[in-house]
């Protein structure tokens, strides 16, 4: 921290952890457990356990939540069944989300069981540590690396070694433990800005500079309650090794020695390269490292339009495979999460990948398995040919377990579209994002059509769940924040807004 940052006045989420680091909760959490939530001090309970990705839900008191960390979305048959297995006694309380961040979220999860979880998740190799609060979230990337032909650099490794730095190795880092606000890192590899590399703190995306195959540096993007911000370019190249780990390193150090510490709204990355500027902040990280920091190169790679990878694909494999189940809106359940362990092992080798749309892929399932693999009945729940507007739905958690959404977003996604597919032809799929409140965890702003909760009026003139309405977000090559178009429609008459919408600017046209 500065010296000017250090005589300035902390905000409160300052206060508490300048009194206690939120990883040293975690050698408490046994006797936690034993207390129970309701003895607990009310910051251990509803923000340092969130070093530990325990998540105190005001909206299910008693139900916790457990967010995992999976870096680069990948995971594989025996973590799900371990997921399935720890989610199962729960019933109906319990599942998962897979999140925009390529990880899970477990929901249903009792304090008094969280340290035998814990045991659970370390027998095979899951953490979830510092993935709440001001820590680097899950690390993003292309969710087919290492399997697609004409991936430019497979970044599943340097990925790891990130998380690994930022982590230590998943025992939890005091350096980075304690940034000025939460920070999220994505390395693509491909063509298409599978990442979003736009709405990122830190992104990496692939660039050839004087022939040599490397990555450009984004800085800054964000979305926030007061603002919303895309990357920007550093003017910096780095090459495909521990570069990539030293520059992100060198980074966050700069984002925590001088990023704000009074105005809580003020204090993600973009306000301090606002503050110091673009060319300050750029030496303030080059002086970090140990090696000459190269300018960027003229253009990216990145020349695509964005795929979901729903459907059946060849890989760079011989005579294998890769399908894209369509997970409606992310839920899934205990018994979910145990087929999808059965299926990814029976045909293919138990991996498993999770996409920043929600979505699961089955990866390595050999050509003679296919028509097998396509007949299984939890494809009829989970489909390789969704409809059109299912097929790109995305959806926060919502006010049924998130005590911040003004409105319910996951139900209320899946039975609009529903509704409007129904009524409606589609020439192509429309990208809706929901979202329950301005922390945009649905990423609204990236959709074609998103949805952000907010209040609104009824006919009747009460007070009634409304959403602010964005267009013209744009992902993949020339990626763009879309613009909110129109304030508090309630949701009452959302259906007949968005259709009218639909048929207006995306060719739906109306059943016959």
């Amino acid at each position: 921290m500065t010296e000017s940052a250090a005589t300035t006045k902390l905000n409160k989420f300052e206060q508490f952890k300048a009194e206690k680091d939120g990883l040293a909760v975690k050698p408490e959490l046994e006797r936690f457990a034993q207390m129970g939530w309701e003895a607990m001090d009310a910051t251990d309970r509803d923000h340092r356990l969130k070093w530990l990705g325990v998540f105190f839900r005001p909206v299910t008191p008693g139900q916790f939540m457990l967010r995992l960390r999976t870096p680069s979305g990948i995971t594989d048959s025996q973590k799900l069944r371990t997921l399935g297995e720890i989610l199962q006694p729960y019933g109906e309380d319990g599942s998962a989300d897979i999140t925009t961040r390529q990880n899970f979220q477990l929901r249903g999860i009792r304090l008094e069981d969280v340290p035998e979880i814990f045991r659970l998740l370390q027998a095979v190799d899951i953490t979830s540590i510092q993935s709440g609060m001001d820590n680097v979230r899950n690390i993003t990337a292309s969710p087919v690396a290492g399997l697609e032909a004409d991936e430019l650099l497979d970044t599943r490794e340097l990925v790891q070694k990130v998380q690994d730095m930022i982590t230590n190795g998943g025992e939890g880092n005091p350096e980075f433990s304690n940034l000025p606000r939460k920070f999220n890192i994505a390395i693509e590899g491909s063509r298409d800005n599978s990442v979003h590399a736009e709405i990122n703190d830190i992104a990496l995306v692939p660039a050839y500079r004087d022939g040599v195959l490397g990555f450009n540096v984004l800085v800054g993007g964000f979305f926030s309650a007061t603002r919303c911000a895309a990357a920007i370019g550093l003017d910096a190249w780095v090459e495909p090794n521990d570069q990539v780990v030293e520059i992100c390193r060198a980074i966050l150090e700069v984002f925590r020695d001088k990023g704000s510490r009074s105005n809580r709204q003020r204090s993600r990355l973009m306000w301090l390269i606002d503050e110091m500027g673009l060319e300050q902040f750029r030496r303030a990280v080059a002086e970090k490292l140990a090696w000459d920091l190269l300018s960027a190169a003229p253009e990216d790679e990145i020349s695509w339009e964005k795929r979901d990878h729903i459907g059946v694909y060849p890989q760079k494999q011989a005579g294998l495979n890769y399908v894209g189940l369509l997970v409606p809106v992310g839920r899934l359940m205990a018994s979910d999460l145990l087929e999808l362990a059965r299926i990814a092992e029976v045909y293919g080798n138990g991996e498993v990948r999770l996409t920043v749309e929600q979505n699961v892929i089955i990866p390595n399932v050999p050509d003679s398995r296919l028509t097998a693999f396509l007949r299984e009945p939890l494809l009829e729940k989970f489909s390789t040919n969704p409809t059109p507007l299912v097929r790109s739905l995305v959806s926060c958690t919502g006010a049924q377990f998130c005590n911040f959404a003004l409105v319910e977003t996951k139900q209320r996604a899946l039975a609009i579209a529903r509704e409007l597919e129904a009524e409606l032809d589609f020439p192509r799929p429309v990208r809706m994002h929901w979202t329950g409140c301005p922390n945009s965890c649905g990423q609204p702003q990236v959709a074609e059509i998103g949805l952000l909760g907010t209040k609104a009026r009824g006919a009747d003139g009460k007070p009634t769940e409304g959403v602010d309405i964005y267009m013209g977000g744009k992902v993949g090559k020339d990626a763009q924040l879309g613009d909110r178009v129109m304030k508090s429609v309630p949701c009452d008459t959302l259906k007949s807004v968005l259709h009218d919408l639909l048929v207006k600017d995306f060719g739906a046209t109306p059943k016959a």
